[in-house]
C-alpha cells in the first residue's frame, strides 16, 4: 500500500467503463487502497446529447446530476450490490484527458478505458487514454473489452 493512495479510474458511460471498475476494484482491493471513480463534464458535454433525457437542459446542475446517473448505473452494471469497500464518486468539470492526468498526482494507479464515446471507430485507443498513458504521474491501466476474458 502506498501511503493509501487511491486507484482512481476514469468513468464515462462506454462500454469500457463497468471492465474498467471491475479491474479498478481489483486492484483497490488487492492494495488495500481507496478507491476514487472520477468523470468529469467539459464544454462538449453541454452539446452532446448523448444519455440527455429529451428536452433543453439548462443548468450546470442538471448536466452533473446526469453524468452522477452514469455513474451509477456503470458501478451498478460493475458490482451490482457488491462495492468494494472505500468507494467514491466525483464528477469534475473539464476535459477528461486533464481531470484524469490531475487525479493521477496523488493516485497509485489510474485505470481507463480504452476508447469513450467519441473519436473514430477502428482507433485502437481514444485521445482520452492516449492522453493518461502519455502524460499521467503514475502508472496507467488502459482497459479493453477482451480484459472480460482475463478476469
Amino acid at each position: 500500500m502506498d501511503d493509501n493512495k487511491p486507484i482512481v479510474v476514469g468513468v464515462d458511460g462506454s462500454e469500457y467503463s463497468p471492465m474498467a471498475l471491475r479491474l479498478a476494484g481489483k486492484f483497490a482491493s488487492l492494495l488495500e487502497a481507496p478507491l476514487r471513480v472520477v468523470t468529469s463534464l467539459g464544454m462538449s458535454d453541454f452539446y452532446l446529447p448523448a444519455h440527455l433525457p429529451p428536452g433543453y437542459i439548462d443548468s450546470a446542475g442538471e448536466l452533473e446530476a446526469v453524468a452522477r446517473r452514469l455513474v451509477e448505473q456503470a458501478i451498478d452494471r460493475a458490482y451490482g450490490s457488491e462495492r468494494p469497500q472505500h468507494l467514491v464518486t466525483e464528477i469534475r468539470f473539464g476535459p477528461p484527458a486533464k481531470v484524469l492526468v490531475d487525479e493521477s498526482h496523488n493516485a497509485q494507479l489510474l485505470v481507463v478505458g480504452r476508447r469513450g464515446h467519441g473519436g473514430i471507430l477502428g482507433q485502437l485507443m481514444g485521445s482520452v487514454s492516449a492522453s493518461c498513458a502519455a502524460h499521467a504521474h503514475c502508472p496507467v491501466l488502459v482497459v479493453g473489452e477482451e480484459a472480460e476474458d482475463a478476469t
